[in-house]
């Protein structure tokens, strides 16, 4: 969990530069959008209908590879106790900060998106190009347009909650697959 932890800082850290470079405000940003408790219920409800979706898909087919892979790509971290919860909120944090606050402004909705599926390769296995790959990195880069439109409609925390909500059902679901 340290390494996740760490990388997380990273790219926070990344962000704020780039923030910082682009003379961005951060408090601004965090203002921007819709009133704060309209964008934690649309977070809310993004996150689950997109996490509700990914896991509906997991439980109908357990055994397809793409779900084999997308646990094993996982399996390396401590998904004990509260650890989904602590990983999935830095990681919905920081993310959000560098692929939707410091990038999607310069590189727009779709080439964040991009970005956003280019960093989490490292966390699939995409070197064999197949059907299995293809429907990871279409989830992850669907995901990244999802939260990219929802940065532009309603505000920063909607997308932070949203995806920390996704990864914490995500991860919940991978350590329930590694206990089978």
């Amino acid at each position: 969990m340290r390494t996740q932890l760490l990388s997380c800082a990273a790219l926070a850290g990344i962000a704020i530069a780039i923030l910082l470079l682009r003379q961005a405000p951060l408090a601004a940003l965090l203002q921007a959008g819709w009133p704060w408790w309209q964008q934690g219920l649309a977070g809310i409800a993004i996150g689950l209908l997109a996490g509700g979706t990914s896991a509906l898909t997991t439980l109908r087919k357990p055994d397809s590879e793409a779900v084999q892979r997308t646990a094993a790509s996982y399996a390396r971290l401590d998904l004990s106790g509260w650890n989904p919860l602590w990983i999935s909120l830095a990681a919905g944090v920081s993310e959000e900060l560098l692929f939707r606050a410091a990038l999607q402004p310069l590189a727009g909705i779709w080439g964040a998106s991009l970005l956003f599926l280019l960093v989490h390769a490292g966390a699939y296995d995409f070197r064999r190009f197949d059907r299995a790959a293809l429907w990871q990195a279409s989830g992850v880069f669907g995901m990244g347009v999802l939260l990219g439109f929802a940065f532009e409609y309603a505000g920063l925390l909607c997308v932070m909650i949203a995806h920390a909500i996704v990864d914490i059902i995500g991860l919940c679901l991978v350590r329930r697959l590694a206990m089978r």
